[in-house]
């Protein structure tokens, strides 16, 4: 393939994504260096923006709200897990937010991951999101809904669990839901688990 065609093809794969993307996500158009070439000049033209080492997203301005939307903190963290071949779940003040369990908006997006200790800033933002690493049973083979209520759990407290507590989870989680949980967190920590069977 010419350069011009990788560099066409790139583009125009681009111009079809609503979310944030990483380099390797084109390696089946062109090889490392032509990607990161092509990625470079698409970023000096403004076609995209950097959000986050190594992490790209297609530019465009919102004229209602007269400015450039940027992805969600929780959209750049995913693509940054892709990037490193990562495991993750929303944990701490994050996942209790995803849940609706809080309404307090983080500064710092916090992630359990099967990876390594990680911080990233995003660009032109106040906004940080931290991987913490955890063990492979609170986050590999289980669905994402089991794996992020043992981290919201985990976030609220043992000793802050109360009736209104149980109440909004069983707002969030279905009963068939709540059915699946309760088979795939057995392996979790047993007082979690023990809560966990209760709901």
């Amino acid at each position: 393939m010419s350069r011009n065609s990788y560099a066409k093809a790139i583009k125009n794969r681009i111009s079809k994504m609503t979310k944030p993307f990483i380099l390797a996500d084109f390696y089946d158009l062109a090889n490392r260096v032509n990607v990161r070439k092509v990625i470079t000049r698409l970023e000096r033209s403004g076609f995209i923006s950097r959000i986050a080492r190594g992490i790209y997203f297609k530019t465009e301005y919102s004229k209602f709200l007269k400015e450039y939307i940027k992805p969600s903190p929780d959209a750049v963290a995913r693509a940054i897990a892709r990037n490193f071949g990562w495991n993750i779940i929303p944990c701490g003040n994050t996942a209790l937010n995803m849940l609706g369990l809080s309404t307090q908006v983080p500064a710092v997006y916090s992630y359990a991951s099967n990876g390594n200790y990680k911080s990233f800033s995003l660009t032109n933002s106040k906004t940080k999101i931290h991987f913490k690493h955890i063990p492979n049973k609170e986050i590999v083979n289980l669905s994402e809904k089991t794996a992020l209520l043992i981290q919201a759990i985990k976030a609220y407290g043992k000793n802050n669990i109360d009736q209104d507590f149980t109440d909004r989870l069983k707002i969030a989680f279905s009963q068939k839901e709540i059915k699946k949980i309760k088979k795939e967190a057995q392996y979790t920590t047993s007082w979690i688990y023990e809560y966990i069977s209760t709901l």
